[in-house]
């Protein structure tokens, strides 16, 4: 799931919702007001026209609240002979934007009844008309779909991202999609989740007609046109399925897409369900769908992509922060440093139309990087994603400078230079005396402590580190990392702009490599051992890779550069962080030695061919060397089972030990973390939650168990008190809160 569900937006149920009793009725504007569940849905009806509105913020989600002042609008309106036709709009800055996801979990949740509403609106002998604006996403387009007449104002965006909860439309949504904009479209966005733009959506059939103004007069006057025309409403239950050549290649297409992703089981249903739309009547298909929908309902695949889904929303909430801390205004960015990193986190800022000036120590590296950037702006516009004009204007916020005191009038600055502490501090400390007072100072450290670099502005109050994951201006995730002194509004200002450039941000305490690069580090420790005790990199790859990890660890090592894993060992081993293992991570260090840096020299794990990783036999025979050297047995029994028992265990330990030590607030930040930023299988719902669907008790068991069969002096195996703790209690780390 890698973009993130945030399409589909939680609500806070409401109490059932109810129509009071002997509305009112106003003789000289001839209008009759009820109103539903606290205003949740309104009803009223003037000048012959019919009016609901759903007032339930932030996002109009719909609830069980909603729907019961949806019903009760509905009786309102088929009693009242008056109206002649009917509206339905939103207040706020959208239409309804999804449906109230928590109320999944209840195990009488039935999509039956939102159904029924939405089968009564289709019914109905006057026209009911639909006037959109903002996001119009899931539930919000079911309910769009069953009115007779849909129009948007111009900057809508439609969509049904059920299947980033790995779910699919369970209100008649597989079914009137494929009526309305035939069958190829509705399975593209209905198994992608992606939105189209209102004028998309018009050329496509999806909506009726595209307008500026205020919904509710849009619909005024769209009403008032169909009732003088006395037209027949066109109901979308009643259209036929397109059944051509073109049906059958995209269901054909879309079937053996699904049969490729077995841990999506979504996508298999989306296709059973709109097939069903083209073979059978309309009823017979909607309960198809909602018998799919109840299915994928309970599957693991949609629990995790749903905790995921909350997880995301919990780590912006800052526990103990007061509520009346007030961000500092982020106008102007500056970046020490044009390389991959730099220039990547600079393409964030201008894409949010933030300028941003480029600070580098000599005119060819800032030509460079100035260069690299634009190259990918262009790769962008070449895909259709930004125009020429774009392109232009986001290069045009963006200045290239040689000196430091460009960077005064910014209000953020972040290093981005290369992993060393002494040069990060040397550049902290320059920072610190040339960026004005009230600028905040952010370093990327990816390991390095943020609190030594704080001190050495001179300034830690203002100091935080923003550690982006590369390519910056592509990767999801952002660990802002507190520091000892950061002040709380410098936290807060970071959350929300990080935020404004599109990234989830996961607040990490201070620790080596934080939360991520932290328990990559016993994944990658593993990795090696294996090797050295036989194992061969294609089978590691291919084992966590059926596991679900985007991309195998000797692979990811060769992409991110064997040279940068290595300085990163070598300078932790200095810096005393790590044991005094002569065999830790002993292959990739020796891999650097030879010159072997991964993709950048053709060799590293594999022999490249381009990026064609091949096997190389020389490795085998490197890591039969050190395994020599230091007195390590080989073999050949080495399964699929271990290894990803072996690379998986003693990562959930490490992220249930920084949990305890208040690294991380909650198990679900760790959770986004490696889902957002380290390529772990959404399906799979991150480390923390899959410890607890494999259950912390055998996950313990299973840590001793190498502990006695490799030995354990150096602590690796060592179960955390945590884990223990929770373990012999038969508790769930997924309910832990730091006391």
């Amino acid at each position: 799931m890698n973009e993130v569900p945030a399409n589909i937006v939680a609500a806070i149920p409401e109490p059932p919702a109810k129509l009071v009793p002997n509305p009112t009725r106003d003789p000289e504007s001839n209008k009759t007001s009820e109103k539903m569940s606290k205003n949740v849905v309104t009803y009223e009806s003037r000048n012959r026209i019919g009016f609901v509105l759903i007032s339930n913020p932030p996002v109009n989600a719909i609830s069980p609240a909603v729907i019961t002042g949806l019903q009760a609008a509905l009786d309102a309106f088929e009693a009242d002979r008056e109206a002649k036709a009917l509206v339905l709009y939103c207040e706020g800055r959208t239409f309804v934007a999804g449906g109230d996801i928590a109320s999944f979990e209840s195990p009488d949740f039935d999509t039956r009844p939102f159904s029924s509403l939405l089968t009564r609106l289709d019914a109905s002998p006057r026209p009911v008309l639909a006037a959109l604006h903002g996001t119009v996403l899931g539930g919000g387009l079911e309910l769009a779909m069953a009115c007779h007449c849909r129009l948007a104002l111009p900057d809508t965006r439609l969509g049904m991202p059920e299947v980033k909860l790995g779910l699919l439309p369970g209100s008649q949504g597989t079914q009137r999609l494929p009526r309305l904009a035939g069958v190829p479209l509705a399975l593209d966005l209905i198994s992608t989740g992606r939105f189209i733009s209102a004028q998309d959506a018009l050329a496509a059939g999806v909506i009726d007609e595209i307008a500026e103004g205020e919904p509710a007069a849009l619909g005024t006057a769209a009403a008032e046109r169909l009732i003088a025309a006395n037209a027949p409403v066109r109901r979308s239950s009643a259209l036929k399925v397109n059944a051509d050549d073109a049906t059958t290649r995209a269901l054909a297409e879309a079937s053996a897409k699904a049969a490729k992703k077995p841990a999506h089981p979504a996508l298999a249903s989306i296709v059973r369900a709109i097939e069903a739309a083209v073979k059978l009547p309309f009823h017979e298909g909607e309960e198809v769908e909602a018998c799919e929908f109840d299915r994928l309902r309970l599957t693991s695949t949609s629990r995790s992509l749903r905790h995921l889904f909350f997880a995301e929303r919990a780590a912006t909430r800052i526990p103990g922060m007061p509520r009346d801390v007030r961000s500092r205004e982020i106008c102007s960015v500056g970046i020490v440093g044009a390389g991959t990193m730099g220039g990547g986190i600079a393409m964030n800022f201008a894409n949010a139309g933030i300028p941003v000036t480029l600070v580098e120590s000599n005119d060819q590296a800032l030509k460079r990087g100035l260069s690299v950037v634009r190259k990918n702006f262009e790769a962008s516009a070449a895909k259709g994603k930004l125009t020429a004009a774009q392109v232009e204007k986001r290069m045009a916020l963006l200045n290239g400078s040689l000196d430091y005191a460009s960077l005064f009038g910014c209000d953020l600055v972040i290093e981005a230079v290369f992993e060393n502490l002494q040069i990060k501090k040397d550049i902290c400390a320059h920072l610190g005396r040339v960026c004005k007072a009230g600028a905040i100072i952010a370093t990327n450290t990816s390991t390095l402590d943020v609190n030594v670099l704080a001190d050495a502005t001179g300034r830690p109050l203002d100091v935080l580190g923003l550690h982006f994951f590369s390519p910056a201006n592509v990767m999801r995730l952002l660990e802002v990392v507190r520091g000892a002194k950061t002040a709380d509004d410098v936290l807060v200002t970071a959350m929300q702009i990080a935020r404004r450039i599109g990234k989830v941000p996961v607040v990490s305490g201070v620790c080596y490599g934080f939360i991520g690069n932290r328990m990559l580090d016993p994944y990658l420790r593993e990795m090696d051992s294996l090797l050295m005790e036989g194992a061969q990199p294609e089978q590691i790859d291919r084992a966590l890779e059926a596991f679900g990890m985007a991309m195998g660890p000797c692979r990811m090592s060769d992409l991110s550069g064997v040279d940068i894993g290595a300085k990163v060992v070598t300078e932790a081993i200095e810096a005393s962080q790590l044991p005094s293992d002569p065999t830790y991570r002993a292959v990739v260090r020796k891999l650097f030695e030879l010159g072997r840096h991964g993709q950048k020299t053709q060799a590293g794990y594999y022999r490249y061919d381009g990026r064609t990783p091949l096997p190389d036999p020389t490795v085998a025979a490197i890591c039969a060397d050190i395994a020599g050297e230091h007195g390590i047995a080989q073999r050949s029994d080495i399964t699929d089972e271990e290894i990803i028992q072996r690379l998986m265990y003693p990562l959930i330990n490490e992220g249930i030990q920084i949990l305890h030590e208040g690294i991380a607030y909650r198990p679900g930040d760790i959770d986004v973390v490696w889902t957002a930023g380290y390529g772990f299988p959404d399906h799979r719902g991150g480390p923390m939650f899959m410890a607890d669907q494999i259950g912390l008790a055998e996950i313990e068991r299973t840590l001793e168990h190498y502990g006695r069969v490799r030995e354990n002096r150096f602590g690796y195996w060592t179960p955390s008190n945590l884990l223990s703790s929770l373990a012999a209690s038969g508790q769930r780390i997924s309910a832990w809160t730091k006391g």
